[in-house]
């Protein structure tokens, strides 16, 4: 059977062994088995830093993206239980609102952990989430491996390991729920290989329709990636002279399955794609520059941070962040592939032979193309354009970061491994110095990407007073509400505590600013606005921010005042409150001192309720210079 090959076909070399004989079948669920709980023992290792305490642990490396999807998590119970839009809301940035569409609202996630959310709070939803993604992912590429490339359990379970749990993955496994949810990549590409299949044109176009819709809501992107790579392969794949007889047999087929598969997706989807493009609060790219968020040509020969090798000192500080460490691959792994690559080519039949062309095409083209506009070398920018410089502008393309391409490059290095795996351990490379080398690469390529877990650090709990509902006395019914600073990715205590308050049903608050991403102040006439981080700032929101970053405290005088009544009134402010501690990113210690001394000389005296300090915003400006 060919690698990725659309259906099962007489040209095409079958795997080593049977993967479904049915004298096969109990030993194959053993397999299956136990490769699904090796992957959910490694995912409870990764994430073990979270899981020994939830509610005061939170990933170092990015506190912002964990508050926005606990943030979601708390939305979707809202969602469920008041009937609410789940793409978009008026909770966040007061009074524009967020377009959660045009972010990543993870609707599947949200609605399907409600219950778990409701009792055990977001962050427990969060990092189940994170988890269970992880170990999904090397699950589902294990299935997918054994079903349609090798015989092997073995070699497919190695394979599957690594690519639900390649550097890439472990990086984002730093708050990203969209992007550690790997699995929807070999789940759609199943699906897509079985639209060839006669007489089965309806269903498997109703099913890859309805797994589209699902992949939309959990990871656009990634799906617009999977999408990408699954046409380079076939038009490769199909144009090869030993299949082209067979991909022109199956193409009436095949269309007529994804002209099913475009009505299911397009009804299902016809909502969310509006309020995405053309919605309120929408904008034109991402508020990240992309000729930045691009892989540096020596990072895919570099070892990941969380790895055996960076224990060894090995690692290379080469990604815009430490959540962005999508290649990192290593020298040898990258000198296995290759090697590997033409071994194989040399060794398996025509029908393999057209599949691994198409394989290495794709990995060839994601390589390129997730070097960005420009090329990076050891940080060194060369000024000449690259392939993606022609594509930065299209529709697509414009939201989408360069960088993150390399993560389809995992899932061709994993067929590959698979590949060659399946060779060493069914002997068809037969014992001997050649062998041995390949078995020895191997192991020398995998043990240094062994992952460690995620780093954690403390962060604010809930203060009793969102928590006891305290709040409510300084509310307005639907009022706002904020923590001191506003709430912001390096500052988001404001924005998870509101999810809380969600999570728990009954009555909420809404908050000015927040994490997500939206439009600029002001965009060209008759074009969308470009996107950026959190809400256009004001004067007041900065003031506290600084205070509490650089420990920034400035003689205010009545302009300042003026200034603050004004984006009070705008924001819709009733009160605003400073809690005992402020969480800030990768162990920084933020200056609640600086903020307290701040909100003292532009409101006056706090009340002391609870565990927290409250201004009550009507009162407590006033035009008299202090």
């Amino acid at each position: 059977m060919s690698v990725t090959a659309p259906a099962p076909a007489a040209s095409a070399d079958r795997p080593s062994e049977p993967v479904t004989t049915p004298g096969r079948r109990p030993r194959a669920w053993r397999a299956h088995l136990t490769v699904a709980l090796v992957a959910l023992a490694m995912a409870g290792y990764v994430t073990h830093g979270l899981w020994a305490d939830p509610y005061t642990h939170v990933l170092a490396d990015n506190v912002g993206d964990q508050a926005f999807f606990e943030w979601l998590m708390g939305y979707g119970y809202y969602t469920v239980t008041h009937g609410a839009d789940p793409f978009f809301t008026d909770l966040l940035n007061a009074p524009l609102g967020v377009n959660l569409a045009a972010n990543t609202s993870i609707t599947v996630y949200t609605v399907l952990m409600t219950p778990v959310t409701h009792l055990a709070g977001p962050q427990i939803s969060f990092v189940t989430v994170l988890t269970l993604n992880l170990a999904g992912s090397a699950f589902a590429w294990y299935l997918f491996l054994r079903r349609w490339l090798v015989g092997n359990a073995g070699a497919a379970a190695v394979a599957g390991l690594f690519c639900g749990f390649a550097p890439g993955f472990i990086s984002h496994a730093n708050g990203h729920l969209n992007w550690t949810a790997g699995w929807v990549a070999p789940v759609v590409v199943w699906q897509v290989l079985k639209l060839r299949e006669e007489g089965r044109w309806l269903r498997n176009g109703l099913t890859l329709g309805v797994l589209l819709a699902v992949g939309f809501s959990i990871a656009a992107e990634g799906l617009f990636y999977t999408a990408l790579a699954s046409g380079i392969f076939l038009v490769v794949w199909s144009c090869a002279e030993a299949v082209r007889q067979e991909a022109r047999a199956a193409l009436g087929t095949v269309l007529r399955a994804l002209a099913v598969t475009a009505v299911v997706a397009g009804a299902l989807l016809a909502y969310p794609l509006y309020m995405h493009f053309a919605g309120p609060q929408t904008f034109s790219g991402t508020g990240f520059n992309q000729k930045f968020f691009a892989e540096d040509l020596a990072s895919y020969l570099s070892f990941p941070s969380r790895s055996l090798a960076a224990m060894a000192g090995l690692h290379k500080d080469l990604a815009p962040n430490a959540t962005e460490e999508t290649s990192f691959f290593g020298v040898p792994m990258i000198v296995l592939m290759i090697a590997g690559y033409l071994l194989l080519r040399r060794r398996v039949a025509p029908g393999r032979r057209a599949t691994l062309r198409a394989v290495g095409v794709v990995g060839v083209v994601f390589v390129v193309l997730s070097w960005g506009p420009r090329l990076f070398i050891n940080k060194h920018m060369y000024h000449f354009p690259l392939p993606y410089a022609a594509l930065q502008h299209l529709p697509l393309f414009n939201s989408a970061l360069p960088v993150r391409l390399s993560l389809v490059v995992v899932g061709v290095f994993g067929i590959l491994l698979a590949l060659l795996l399946d060779e060493l351990l069914s002997r068809r490379i037969k014992l001997g110095t050649l062998h041995t080398a390949l078995s020895a690469a191997v192991v020398v390529s995998l043990l240094p990407l062994v992952p460690l877990p995620l780093r954690v650090q403390h962060r604010s709990p809930e203060p009793a007073f969102i928590a006891n509902g305290t709040w409510k006395r300084y509310v307005t019914d639907g009022g706002t509400i904020s923590a001191l600073p506003f709430a912001l990715n390096v500052t988001a205590d404001g924005q998870r505590w509101q999810a809380y308050t969600l999570a728990r049903g009954g009555e909420h608050f809404r908050i000015p600013a927040g994490y997500f991403l939206g439009p600029q102040v002001a965009g060209e006439a008759g074009k969308k606005r470009q996107g950026q981080i959190g809400a256009p700032p004001r004067a007041t929101d900065w003031l506290f921010l600084r205070a509490a970053w650089w420990n920034y405290v400035i003689q205010l005088n009545n302009a300042d005042r003026a200034q603050a009544r004004a984006d009070f009134e705008y924001w819709g402010v009733d009160a605003v409150f400073l809690p005992a501690e402020i969480t800030g990113s990768d162990h920084q210690t933020l200056s609640r001192d600086a903020v307290l001394a701040t909100a003292i000389d532009l409101l006056g005296p706090p009340e002391r309720v609870d565990d927290v300090l409250v201004w009550r915003i009507r009162r407590g400006l006033d035009p008299v210079d202090r």
